[in-house]
């Protein structure tokens, strides 16, 4: 399967023709156009599901195992994937939290790749990636993309996926960097999935109640605890040789 790309999307209405035919028989605008504006203007964000995930889906490993230890979550993720743009126009998202290697991120992608499917804009980073590079736009220009553009980009994506959360490095400037980008699509009413490993109240501790009372207001927060499912995987793989 190829990486899921905006690029690779094709509307079904009107084969990507931009146009449709009314019932007086004249080319009018499809609906899709307005997606197509959406992805112009969030071009230079990470938008492409790892290579890890591309193969996902809720029938394969390791989401089977997932669903044992935490049913509860996985069909809520489920629900959520099948209206998936009800939840997207409504700026609804989803806030995993647990132990290492429980799931959190694979059911994020699950989610991401959806919304991908459905021709909506995505961007994916881990928070120390995402803050590297918006470190990197005030040095200079990236790829001819300004602070300012790159921000704005990361707030009008339809949806943003922030993988662990509490893992950067605790900074004036971090914790400036975040609040602004989670108060902005608060504002905006623009969804945001959300990985981490620490509860509530540790990321509280670490980002201040502002940036989560409003994280927790456009998401519904989803624990996953329990043993890591990596293990056994990396185990069977090293038994084989």
């Amino acid at each position: 399967m190829e990486a899921l790309e905006p690029g690779a999307w094709v509307c079904p209405r009107c084969d990507g023709d931009g146009f449709v035919l009314n019932e007086a028989g004249e080319a009018v605008s499809c609906e899709c156009r307005e997606r197509k504006i959406r992805f112009a203007r969030t071009r230079g964000v990470s938008s492409v599901i790892p290579r890890k995930y591309r193969n996902l889906s809720f029938d394969r490993w390791p989401v089977p195992e997932i669903q044992q230890v935490a049913p509860k979550v996985v069909d809520h993720v489920k629900r959520f994937v099948r209206d998936i743009d009800q939840h997207l126009d409504q700026g609804r998202g989803l806030w995993f939290m647990g132990d290492v290697g429980t799931g959190k991120t694979t059911l994020a992608m699950l989610v991401s790749k959806a919304a991908l499917d459905h021709g909506r804009s995505v961007a994916i980073y881990s928070v120390p990636h995402l803050l590297a590079q918006i470190r990197d736009t005030y040095q200079e220009e990236r790829d001819g993309l300004s602070y300012l553009a790159f921000f704005r980009r990361l707030v009008t994506t339809d949806l943003l996926q922030l993988d662990d959360l509490g893992a950067e490095r605790q900074t004036d400037w971090v914790l400036e960097q975040l609040y602004s980008l989670v108060n902005r699509r608060y504002e905006e009413e623009r969804s945001i999935i959300v990985t981490t490993n620490l509860a509530i109240e540790e990321v509280e501790n670490q980002l201040g109640p502002r940036t989560v009372s409003r994280l927790t207001a456009i998401t519904h927060q989803l624990p996953l605890y329990g043993s890591d499912l990596r293990m056994p995987y990396h185990s069977a793989r090293s038994a084989l040789g």
